[in-house]
């Protein structure tokens, strides 16, 4: 089962802001069985990732809302935003290290999203 092409467009929105902000090592992972997509991005420091976390939650609350569960925003270490069929992870750089989250995906197909603005432009021809 692959992902959704609705929650492949979330994910492409969250990548971009993620990028936008300068994030590292953006991966996204569907085929997982507690979200069609995850997203995983990190970032040297608290302030970094909070702004990662603020670009995404901005670019996709005129797509999908706020997402229904949002946590670990008060240390800015690891932030998770829940949005149901989109998952993303925005982790300090040392944590993405330790805690090596993308092996436990490691056999699930990760994404080449496509880039936002040329997704954009083809829907609107």
């Amino acid at each position: 089962m692959t992902a959704s092409p609705e929650s492949i467009r979330l994910a492409s929105a969250a990548a971009a802001a993620a990028d936008d902000k300068l994030a590292q090592d953006v991966i996204v992972s569907e085929q997982l069985a507690l979200a069609d997509v995850f997203v995983l991005c990190s970032a040297p420091t608290d302030r970094q990732v909070s702004a990662i976390v603020d670009a995404v939650e901005d670019r996709l609350k005129p797509l999908v809302g706020r997402p229904a569960r949002r946590e670990g925003e008060r240390e800015a270490r690891w932030v998770l935003l829940d949005y149901a069929d989109v998952v993303v992870h925005v982790m300090q750089s040392e944590d993405r290290a330790f805690y090596t989250l993308e092996r436990l995906w490691k056999d699930c197909p990760t994404l080449n999203v496509p880039d936002e603005q040329a997704t954009a432009q083809s829907e609107d021809r």
